[in-house]
């Protein structure tokens, strides 16, 4: 089991100075959000659509806020189970994980859009850049939780199971869905949607990347929660033994990519960077 040698080898602190600890959960937010900035504006020069460096900037700060803030939220809400109404400070823990990426989803589009809203940047066309993006910070995120040894899988018999410290049951190798979800959800997600940002001039209309990406991350998170156990407060839903929190909130997603994939063939709108104050593309 070499992966599970190299798992508790791993500290899920990079450096601590007193109180003050930088974790690599908290760095893999930072590099992911960064890596994002450059994928989004190279793409968008790709595209000529005019928006600076300091546009992507601006527009990655407020959906980085949204990001945070919808996660927590929506994992607090959905997977909580009266758990944070007794303790209300834990709210903040992010240090210890309890993130969503529904909620992160659905924080990261409000953030961006009010800032393109001020900025006057077409919101779906940012939409498309950010989900092309997006993958890569998924892919740091899944790592992180692999490190901290959260957000395991069922147990396996396959040569890379982990024995997580945390985990109960014994001494049991479990599938690591966390590298899973790295390798669908961020490396094989982010190679399609670049690839489609790449073999069209004038690029795909608008909705094309963001029905892409809620089709493609909405079917591999489904996928994989059938290798990867529930958030122990939670448990699998409506008696089943099997489905769980992640595939309802995944199957939205689903259909949302199918339907924004069917309206973006039918409207075929191209992708524009900045808007005048009507609203249309600025000359």
């Amino acid at each position: 089991m070499w992966l599970n040698e190299l798992y508790h080898h791993l500290n899920p602190i990079i450096v601590q100075i007193g109180p003050l600890a930088i974790r690599w959960y908290g760095l893999a937010y930072v590099v992911g959000l960064a890596l994002a900035a450059v994928v989004i504006y190279r793409v968008a020069r790709r595209w000529n659509l005019g928006l600076t460096s300091d546009d992507v900037t601006s527009v990655i700060i407020a959906i980085a806020f949204g990001l945070i803030i919808g996660a927590r939220l929506f994992y607090v809400v959905f997977y909580g189970d009266g758990y944070y109404l007794q303790h209300p400070l834990k709210v903040f823990a992010t240090y210890e994980g309890g993130m969503s990426f529904h909620g992160g989803l659905v924080g990261a589009i409000v953030g961006g859009s009010l800032a393109c809203r001020k900025l006057r940047i077409s919101i779906p066309t940012m939409c498309d850049l950010a989900v092309i993006g997006a993958p890569v910070g998924l892919f740091f995120g899944r790592c992180a939780n692999f490190i901290n040894g959260e957000l395991w899988g069922k147990p396996t018999s396959l040569p890379w199971g982990v024995m997580f410290d945390d985990a109960g049951g014994g001494m049991v190798y479990r599938h690591p869905s966390q590298l899973y979800e790295a390798l669908l959800e961020g490396v094989v997600l982010f190679l399609v949607l670049f690839a489609l940002s790449r073999k069209a001039n004038p690029p795909r209309p608008q909705g094309t990347f963001l029905g892409t990406f809620l089709l493609g991350y909405g079917t591999f998170r489904f996928l994989i929660e059938f290798v990867r156990l529930p958030d122990k407060q939670v448990g699998y839903l409506l008696g089943t033994n099997w489905l769980t929190m992640g595939q309802c909130l995944s199957i939205p997603l689903v259909v949302a990519g199918v339907a924004i994939l069917v309206l973006s063939r039918r409207a075929r709108r191209q992708q524009v960077g900045k808007l005048d104050e009507a609203g249309a593309p600025a000359a």
